[in-house]
């Protein structure tokens, strides 16, 4: 049993054995499983902001409380941004469908920014309290390279998140 979309419609596959009662619960279940990764991998700006206070209770002591946290279409070679003197974080639209734990990283990263505004090793030392940090940083880098966006020219310790290179 499967499904998966098709433009505007889910096609579900199926077992012809199935009577036609299971048929339809096995349909439900598999388009709520569906409806249900769609909005992990989709999520609204509610679903992000709440995201990112668990996100900042989890690793960095609830220290770093956002005024707001949302999608933006506008951000064309940025993955986010943060603006520390009102407390904003965006995050590009581009990285919606990406793994869960790429977007975690990026609000992570925007969420250190509340606590330390630049990119030194103190940033760095808050930001690598997410375990999979490194992972996403690749990953990241990765879809730069394969989308041929620019890559930094600054240092090392700039991974492009703050500063609109590769992202």
């Amino acid at each position: 049993m499967s499904a998966y979309r098709d433009g505007d419609k889910v096609v579900v596959m199926l077992p012809s054995r199935l009577s036609k009662a299971e048929e339809e619960q096995w349909i439900a279940t598999i388009l709520q499983r569906l409806a249900d990764r769609e909005r992990r991998r989709r999520p609204s700006d509610a679903d992000l902001e709440t995201r990112a206070h668990e996100l900042n209770r989890r690793y960095l002591g609830g220290r770093a409380v956002p005024a707001s946290v949302r999608w933006v279409e506008n951000q064309r070679t940025r993955w986010g941004s943060c603006t520390p003197d009102d407390g904003t974080i965006r995050l590009s639209t581009r990285l919606r469908g990406m793994p869960s734990w790429v977007v975690d990283y990026v609000l992570v990263h925007e969420l250190a920014h509340l606590l330390v505004p630049g990119h030194g090793a103190d940033f760095w030392e808050l930001v690598g309290h997410y375990p999979k940090a490194d992972r996403a940083r690749g990953y990241l880098e990765g879809v730069a390279a394969a989308a041929h966006l620019p890559m930094s020219e600054e240092s090392d310790e700039d991974d492009g998140l703050r500063h609109g290179v590769a992202g």
